[in-house]
């Protein structure tokens, strides 16, 4: 059982296989041009099983203290690794988005339509996450995207570990976007950092307009929210306006988006933001290559 979220984890799996079963220094980095940190400590989330049964302290509810210890052991572990993926898609010139919602919300029929969309301009990868089977991913890779499936079982949500370790199969080139679609959850996403740049979540039409303030985590947690199934308006009973008042009374900072994935309406807009997002990473890999060449044409000089 998870001590963040109560979920039974289990062993995660990565296109079938246990996510543990192999050294990480037999692979390959994802990203060409710099060395592979991604040093995955084997005891941080997946130890946690007994939790229920551990002695709380002076005054507390039985396990109440160490429940604490306990969670908050398996969130600094898991930041220690998303800050190596982090860093591993940084320096490759990688845009990672987490793509989070409750299960339904469309996040797979927006990422179809979105790598259709900018098929011959943006390279797409995508990290495929569900408790079970590989239809997601299977519908990815039938755009001709690349896509790694990762199985969690009982659990809940994606963890930078399983991340780290889908990285290890997908081919990134820098400028890439790599769309990590969590687990169909409002809630634990949230907690875990995963090493994007990113956070979006859907909400579909058809779920309630009060959603952001009934999980204000989520909503907190992400610098986009997309309305999705906006073609639905006329049947179903929500309020645009108030679920945006919602969502930014949680976070006043959070950008909102409208979109059919269905009809294409929004997705414009939704194309741009990917566009303005991944921009800053190709400016920086532009500017480094630039350092770099002055730097060997000095040196050349100096040995003339």
């Amino acid at each position: 059982m998870c001590g963040v979220c109560g979920c039974g984890e289990g062993e995660a799996r990565i296109e079938g296989k246990p996510a543990h079963a192999h050294a990480h220094s037999d692979h390959r980095p994802a990203h060409d041009g710099h060395d592979h940190d991604h040093e995955h400590a084997h005891d941080h989330a997946h130890d946690h099983g007994a939790a229920s049964a551990l002695g709380a302290g002076p005054g507390e509810p039985s396990g109440t203290g160490r429940w604490v210890e306990i969670e908050r052991d398996i969130l600094s572990k898991n930041r220690d690794l998303a800050e190596q993926n982090r860093r591993r898609l940084t320096q490759g010139g990688v845009l990672a988005i987490n793509v989070m919602s409750s299960p339904g919300a469309g996040k797979t029929t927006l990422l179809t339509a979105s790598i259709e969309a900018l098929k011959g301009g943006q390279p797409i990868a995508v990290i495929e996450g569900d408790q079970e089977t590989s239809r997601d991913a299977d519908r990815i890779r039938a755009t001709g995207a690349p896509a790694v499936q990762v199985n969690t079982g009982r659990g809940c949500h994606l963890d930078a570990h399983m991340v780290g370790h889908a990285l290890d199969r997908l081919p990134l080139e820098p400028g890439s976007v790599l769309f990590i679609e969590n687990v169909g959850n409002l809630v634990c996403p949230a907690a875990f950092d995963l090493g994007e740049a990113r956070k979006v979540a859907l909400l579909s039409v058809t779920e309630g307009d009060d959603k952001p303030i009934k999980y204000p985590d989520m909503f907190m947690a992400a610098d986009l929210m997309i309305l999705t199934k906006i073609d639905l308006l006329p049947h179903v009973d929500f309020d645009v306006g108030r679920v945006i008042d919602h969502a930014r009374a949680v976070n006043d900072r959070i950008e909102v988006l409208e979109l059919s994935a269905r009809t294409g309406a929004g997705m414009e807009r939704w194309l741009e933001w990917i566009r303005r997002a991944v921009r800053p990473l190709l400016e920086e890999r532009a500017a480094a290559a630039e350092r770099e060449l002055s730097a060997l044409k000095a040196r050349l000089d100096a040995a003339e």
